[in-house]
């Protein structure tokens, strides 16, 4: 088993700044993928990036690629979300989730094998 917690989340102003963790636990092969994933009220999850296991390769959303960076730290097994200039329409739950396997990028959520429980960000205007 694999657990994912994250951190980080809650309450800005518009303009302002977030980084969310994601610290996973258990049965942590190497050579993963980490994602971010996001789910708005009313609306389905969605992809915001992914890392590969070096760190060498990331991937975002289009829309989010100027203003978010992933990063992770295979020592302390976290991975991370610089969140900037954040907007009232990046409100949502974030979740991390990990995957194994070959291919690159991974941007469906079907395609990762666990998941944390999310943390809340709220932007307001």
């Amino acid at each position: 088993q694999v657990q994912l917690v994250e951190s980080g989340g809650g309450l800005v102003q518009a303009g302002g700044s977030l980084r969310l963790s994601c610290a996973a636990s258990g049965r942590i092969f190497s050579t993963n993928t980490m994602g971010w994933f996001r789910q708005a009220p009313g609306k389905e999850r969605e992809f915001v990036a992914a890392i590969s296991w070096s760190g060498g390769s990331t991937d975002y959303a289009d829309s989010l690629k100027d203003r978010f960076i992933i990063s992770r730290d295979n020592v302390k097994n976290t991975v991370y979300l610089q969140m900037n200039n954040l907007k009232p329409e990046d409100t949502a739950v974030y979740f991390c989730a990990v995957r194994w396997g070959p291919g690159w990028p991974r941007r469906l959520s079907r395609e990762y094998d666990y998941w944390g429980q999310g943390t809340q960000v709220t932007v307001s205007s």
